[in-house]
């Protein structure tokens, strides 16, 4: 069984985001998306609440698992027998940073992982995490730019004010 991480910080999950775990889901036997710990990103939501909203947005594929992961992508390689590491390339600042690391988690999984590239569509080519925190944190709607059962998500919802506080 080939298996396959798509490893990101995913603050929060976006259409690109699930663009890029929906082709990896064709390519692999088994896809697991690692909601990772950044110690450099001041995150909007817990990695718990990000999980949960992946897991809401991926239901209807059968091959790929949600986990919260706080540890080295490669040790999650090799805990888990990936074959790959999947990232989304949006243009040539993405590519930089991921052929960079890329070398790194090689080296570090002994070149038991590969990392696989795979270029977002162009309708997502704007969507990233940062530019929907900032809609967030000025009020407006992210719909277009967000899963459906993310951008209906409680947590997301109290976070922006428009949900219901208990």
């Amino acid at each position: 069984m080939r298996c396959a991480i798509c490893p990101g910080s995913f603050d929060p999950f976006t259409l690109g985001h699930l663009d890029i775990v929906r082709r990896t889901s064709r390519l692999f036997d088994r896809v697991i998306v690692a909601v990772m710990a950044n110690s450099e990103k001041h995150n909007l939501f817990s990695p718990e609440e990000r999980a949960r909203m992946i897991r809401n947005a991926t239901a209807d594929v059968p091959n790929v698992e949600v986990i919260a992961y706080d540890g080295l992508l490669s040790q999650l390689c090799r805990e888990t027998g990936a074959a790959a590491i999947v990232k989304g390339v949006r243009g040539t600042q993405d590519l930089e940073h991921e052929r960079m690391m890329a070398v790194v988690n090689h080296k570090l999984t002994g070149g038991e992982a590969e990392t696989l590239l795979l270029f977002s569509e162009p309708e997502h080519l704007h969507i990233s995490s940062t530019v929907v925190r900032e809609y967030l944190k000025y009020g407006l709607d992210c719909g277009e730019l967000l899963p459906p059962e993310v951008a209906g998500d409680p947590a997301l919802l109290l976070k922006t004010g428009r949900g219901e506080r208990r």
